[in-house]
């Protein structure tokens, strides 16, 4: 079964700074049907101006993925990382225990777009943690790349949790299929592009819900870069 989360009924804030599109509900945008999915608790769709950012905060028992998609996001964490991520990385910070950090814009010119997404734990207080690493693409286009995991195979960040995030760079007309394990159900969340996922059609900022099913399979219709996230 699929059910759709189209782009344009997400949450949306705008706070002159920080353009934020929200998936699941998330700050002062509340709806009870919408609170996450499985283990997956949020995905953000933000884009920040230059020199702009979010001043420290903190967090607490959360698996924080980012994600960016154009331009550069300046981190830094009361672990003592100090880092820039840009497009084709991936970073990972667990909570735990407790951690603040702070993220701007690293341009003061260029805007910078990015994905951030919370990951339920599935063990409480462990101590805070964090990771950044290159994607790697493989031979290209046309495959599903992992970038999140619990054990951080084929170099992807490990997340504390039985969940995976891949990510496919498509170029139009391709094609890619996943398998789902037994009693596994999937989210995909459009970043750029246009994709088929069975009978639909998903433009940038679309997500859907998939469960009850063997496999799923995207068809590219324009060049395009999604996410997959697999989940118990």
């Amino acid at each position: 079964m699929i059910e759709l989360r189209p782009g344009h009924e997400r949450g949306h804030a705008d706070h002159g700074w920080l353009d934020s599109y929200h998936t699941f509900s998330f700050s002062d945008y509340h709806d009870p049907g919408q609170m996450g999915f499985s283990s997956l608790r949020v995905i953000n769709e933000d884009r920040v101006k230059p020199s702009q950012g979010f001043p420290t905060h903190s967090h607490r028992d959360m698996e924080i993925v980012t994600y960016v998609l154009e331009g550069a996001l300046e981190h830094k964490d009361s672990m003592g990382n100090g880092t820039v991520i840009r497009p084709g990385e991936v970073q990972r910070m667990s909570a735990g225990t407790g951690v603040t950090h702070s993220e701007y814009n690293a341009s003061t010119t260029e805007p910078v777009h990015f994905l951030q997404i919370w990951i339920l734990p599935d063990t409480q207080g462990i101590e805070p943690s964090y990771e950044q690493k290159p994607i790697h693409r493989g031979d290209g286009h046309g495959q599903l790349v992992l970038i999140a995991s619990p054990d951080g195979r084929g170099g992807s960040v490990t997340v504390h949790q039985d969940a995976r995030l891949y990510a496919a760079f498509l170029k139009a007309g391709d094609d890619v299929t996943h398998t789902l394990p037994e009693g596994h159900r999937a989210y995909v969340h459009v970043a750029r592009g246009a994709v088929t996922l069975g009978p639909h059609t998903l433009q940038a900022g679309d997500g859907a819900k998939v469960t009850d099913a063997h496999e799923i399979h995207l068809s590219a219709k324009d060049d395009a870069e999604v996410l997959v996230f697999d989940l118990t």
